[in-house]
């Protein structure tokens, strides 16, 4: 295990990564945090592993027949349930699901439409899943699953927004869309002239849509959102082809998404960040990742302290009192626990 330099909290408490084992160089852009315990990550070369030991030993999981697909997002219901999300235009956008721990899998959507592009999903408990496209002729495209994973249906797009010219979300760390309690949800986009968040209140069905002070553009715009409540949520991101510099890479909300603040760069996290979650036990307490380091707020987003150095593309957060517990997940097999 890994110590690295902590970042001192309130109460003199600190936190830093212990890097676990995983035996394997698949970059890991999916990630399922269950608990203290149990944790999925999913990645390259169509690898799923899990762990239920804290991240002491890793299986691998992975379905058979997905080696030429990539993984970028994962969802776990606990330690056997598990639903995985592979990118690419067409037929290489599918989901697989599991029931039984990862050793068998069932392939339950396959993208047929060669004009769409799935980035990103995210459940609301057990049964209710929201699945993102790319727009599809103008419009983002929302594929939904009332079943836990097990079956999907692409959504009419009426309740959608158009697109602007050259928008797009970013498949970087299975946080470019969240869910939230009852049938909320929220995805943030970029590559536009200005990045986006959409904001459903009827589980994909309508959407209404913002715009953000972030930075956008070819390859910037907002990565990842994270929300506390239906109110309190974060958006981070940045330009991925400037990892080390705070270009607009992080906004606040305290409305539910219909405004954003920008964090003035002073206070921001170091560089472009890919992923950010809320730590359970705590109201204010969010952790960012990104290739060029990861950084803490114990003020809800309003500023940022970096306390890592090293790369992860996603971090997850889960569980509650002893048994919570924050994973990240990158390149190069890194999978790392949060410890405090």
């Amino acid at each position: 295990m890994a110590q690295v330099v902590p970042a001192q909290a309130h109460g003199g408490s600190s936190y830093r990564w212990e890097l676990t084992p995983t035996g394997t160089t698949a970059q890991f852009r999916g990630l399922a945090a269950v608990s203290k315990d149990v944790a999925w990550v999913a990645g390259t070369e169509g690898t799923v592993l899990r762990t239920v030991d804290g991240g002491k030993r890793w299986q691998n999981v992975s379905p058979k027949g997905a080696e030429k697909l990539q993984f970028r997002d994962v969802e776990a219901f606990d330690a056997r349930s598990a639903v995985a999300l592979t990118i690419g235009p067409g037929e290489e956008s599918r989901v697989y699901r599991t029931a039984d721990g990862g050793n068998t899998w069932t392939e339950t959507f396959r993208n047929t439409d060669p004009n769409a592009f799935y980035d990103c999903f995210a459940f609301n408990g057990s049964k209710h899943g929201l699945a993102l496209s790319d727009p599809v002729d103008g419009k983002f495209r929302i594929a939904a699953s009332t079943d836990g994973g097990k079956s999907w249906k692409v959504q009419p797009n009426d309740g959608m927004p158009a697109a602007l010219p050259g928008e797009f979300a970013f498949a970087a760390s299975g946080t470019c869309l969240v869910a939230g309690a009852g049938r909320t949800a929220w995805f943030a986009t970029g590559g536009g002239d200005r990045p986006r968040v959409f904001r459903t209140f009827d589980g994909g069905r309508h959407w209404k849509v913002s715009d953000s002070p972030m930075a956008s553009g070819e390859a910037a715009g907002i990565f990842s959102l994270a929300f506390r409540n239906s109110l309190f949520g974060v958006a981070v991101g940045g330009d991925f082809l400037k990892p080390n510099e705070a270009v607009k890479a992080a906004s606040v909300t305290y409305d539910g998404g219909r405004t954003w603040k920008l964090v003035p760069a002073d206070k921001a996290p170091k560089g472009y960040r890919s992923g950010a979650h809320f730590v359970p036990g705590s109201p204010s307490t969010v952790v960012a990742v990104g290739p060029s380091g990861s950084d803490v707020s114990y003020d809800g987003g309003r500023s940022w302290k970096q306390f890592y150095d090293g790369s992860f593309d996603s971090v997850e957060c889960a569980g509650h009192g002893a048994n919570a517990g924050c994973w990240a997940s990158g390149a190069k097999g890194a999978v790392a626990r949060l410890v405090r």
